[in-house]
């Protein structure tokens, strides 16, 4: 049985501009007790543990569940897009997340349960995620990045072990060196002390071919690092589906050779 996942429009005005709202059309709703046992995210998550679910199924697993027109897990995709992934949904308004048919009280419990990630984050930070690959990177972000409608570009904050920080997104549309101050990448590393960054976006045509302009943006991001003592360790381009992403590091796109001046 295919499932068809909920429409999605986008709302150009008033407080929730560039928010993703629920499609008008029609959708064949398909419950989460619907679905075979092994594909339930509270089932998968008893098999496989937290780790190995993606965003939307954690999110369904705290909705518990969805709304009229869309199941749980749906719900968690709508939300994820709408707001160009967790950290979206984590500076949303109670209202921003009623947008998309979230109840207050679940609204509330997605709240609390992302504020209690960053407590355990701030309380250990020897459970961070550590970076050591690209292949790391993309698995940090795929989960929300590589179902965005629209170019998101995120930057990864790291300390001296490479350890995840914290992310921010900072630019949504076509990105290119001319649109994207590179001042900006570095703002919050700056005032996070952080010793590395990473730079990730993703093409929703679901192909992570670099373009010129990808290079060109990498290349003067890796000067002014340099400049500023702050370790550019990676642009990853993130495309649909698994694995497929590219690493403009590996491709020596836009970044100096090891060791070089």
């Amino acid at each position: 049985m295919s499932r068809r996942l909920p429409a999605l429009t986008a709302k150009r005005s008033g407080r929730n501009s560039g928010i993703a709202e629920l499609g008008t059309e029609d959708a064949y709703r398909i419950g989460v007790k619907d679905l075979p046992p092994d594909q339930r995210p509270r089932e998968r998550l008893k098999a496989r543990g937290a780790r190995d679910l993606p965003d939307a199924e954690l999110l369904a697993i705290i909705l518990r569940e969805g709304s009229s027109k869309y199941n749980a897990v749906d719900t968690g995709i709508l939300l994820l897009n709408g707001h160009g992934g967790l950290p979206g949904i984590d500076s949303a308004t109670l209202d921003d997340l009623r947008v998309f048919g979230v109840g207050e009280v679940k609204a509330i419990q997605i709240k609390a349960a992302l504020e209690l990630g960053k407590r355990v984050a701030t309380m250990h930070p020897g459970h961070r995620a550590q970076v050591k690959s690209p292949l790391d990177i993309f698995n940090l972000v795929q989960g929300d990045m590589s179902t965005l409608e629209q170019e998101h570009l995120r930057v990864l904050l790291m300390d001296t072990k490479n350890r995840v920080i914290t992310s921010k997104n900072l630019y949504v549309g076509t990105l290119n060196s001319t649109t994207v101050r590179v001042g900006e990448l570095f703002r919050e590393a700056i005032r996070a002390n952080a010793a590395a960054i990473a730079l990730v976006h993703n093409h929703p045509s679901g192909d992570p071919t670099p373009s010129p302009q990808d290079v060109e943006l990498t290349r003067d991001a890796a000067k002014a690092g340099q400049l500023l003592d702050v370790d550019v360790l990676d642009h990853v381009v993130v495309g649909r589906g698994p694995n497929n992403y590219v690493s403009l590091r590996e491709r020596g796109l836009g970044f100096p050779p090891r060791g070089s001046g």
